[in-house]
């Protein structure tokens, strides 16, 4: 049996992160991530938007908010030290009618009381020196949202680190103040672990004796990308105003650090993992959210199948998009781990289950990404302190 001081379960950015700050908080303690699939950040880490958020819909106050804030700044940091590609092209969050405008103040005050720089409240005609093919009533521009690559990331942390690839972890058991893990290239013991799995977070946490009051519930998201001349017609991010209403923020448009422009992501239950599905489905909350948002669920699946609907909801904001503009073909997706409370909410924060030398990060959701490396040198703190 191979001992090692700290075993991180999961190379997604967030699982890499804590990593490097480990390395950093205890230097000359062996450090081993382990990651199932054949390299890291294959997961949620490099399929996403790829936006390095500046902070505009959180909590004031809020660890979210003080998270994505810190965590955006020294990702910037890491990647000008790194030579990683970071776009600054910014934001426009867009209220296309008066209906939104009440929400649309409520963000702004929010965006404001997180400190976010740069922040602007633009008009008809002023949102469309922003963004000139773009159209609403009235539109907060955040200037340092930026887009990087993610997956890009992943890679240049891993570069540094102890990196066991193609290797799943199916158990973890603390005994005698050590942490056994039970893999499938053996077993590893370790005097603590961090476990930041996605989608198998919680099912970990289960089988470790981490009582949670969750569930993950795995949800498909798919964006659709612009062909050269309907992504001539988006310079930067341009978002909606978010209905609290609704559990997902509804399509959008990100400009990518590659320049291409997708438009989405839709949000349905992925139906590819069916051991998690059927864990979900024994838990009383996953019914409840489903009674609570089945008309939305139907919409977004029905939407995804129509291009027409589709189109729609693009022009809303891009009305000079025509469906030939539109790569209906491509249509690039990610599976994002969603946990869900016993009320049949949707969490919406960072959340850490504790079972003696063992955290478990159970719920990641964004701004995670962005927030990864200040995530990251949290966790290492809490394991540092559990870990003589």
């Amino acid at each position: 049996m191979q001992r090692v001081d700290i075993a991180v379960v999961g190379g997604g950015i967030v699982g890499l992160a804590t990593a490097y700050a480990l390395k950093g908080a205890k230097p000359g303690a062996s450090v081993v991530v382990l990651e199932k699939e054949s390299r890291v950040g294959t997961h949620q880490s490099s399929h996403n938007s790829g936006v390095l958020h500046a902070g505009v819909y959180y909590p004031p106050g809020s660890a979210k908010a003080d998270l994505c804030r810190r965590g955006k700044s020294m990702m910037e940091r890491f990647c000008a030290d790194h030579a990683i590609p970071v776009d600054q092209n910014g934001k426009l969050v867009i209220a296309s009618s008066e209906a939104e405008l009440g929400r649309f103040e409520a963000l702004v005050e929010r965006a404001r009381a997180n400190g976010v720089a740069g922040l602007a409240v633009l008009d008809a005609n002023q949102l469309r020196e922003v963004e000139p093919h773009a159209v609403g009533i009235r539109a907060l521009h955040s200037p340092t949202t930026a887009v990087v690559d993610f997956g890009l990331v992943c890679d240049t942390l891993a570069a540094g680190l102890d990196v066991r690839t193609g290797v799943s972890v199916t158990s973890l058991d603390e005994a005698g103040g050590r942490v056994r893990l039970e893999t499938t290239g053996g077993e590893l013991e370790a005097s603590g672990a961090v476990v930041c799995a996605g989608l198998w977070s919680e099912r970990l946490a289960a089988r470790s004796g981490c009582s949670t009051d969750v569930r993950i519930v795995p949800f498909r998201g798919s964006w659709i990308a612009l062909r050269p001349a309907g992504a001539a017609l988006v310079r930067g991010n341009i978002y909606p105003v978010p209905d609290p209403a609704f559990p997902f923020l509804g399509v959008h448009f990100t400009r990518r650090i590659d320049g291409a422009v997708w438009a989405g992501p839709n949000a349905v239950v992925s139906l590819s993992q069916p051991a998690l599905l059927a864990r979900a489905a024994a838990f009383g909350g996953s019914w409840q959210l489903a009674a609570a948002h089945y008309r939305t669920g139907a919409v977004e699946v029905w939407t995804e199948r129509n291009t027409r609907a589709l189109l729609r909801g693009m022009r809303r904001y891009v009305p000079e998009l025509r469906e030939e503009d539109v790569a209906w073909e491509t249509r690039p997706f990610g599976v994002r781990a969603q946990a869900v409370d016993r009320r049949g909410r949707m969490v919406d924060d960072f959340v850490l289950g504790e079972a003696g030398r063992v955290v478990h990060v159970l719920n990641t959701p964004s701004p995670a990404a962005t927030a990864s490396l200040a995530i990251g040198e949290s966790l290492a703190a809490v394991i540092a302190a559990a870990v003589p």
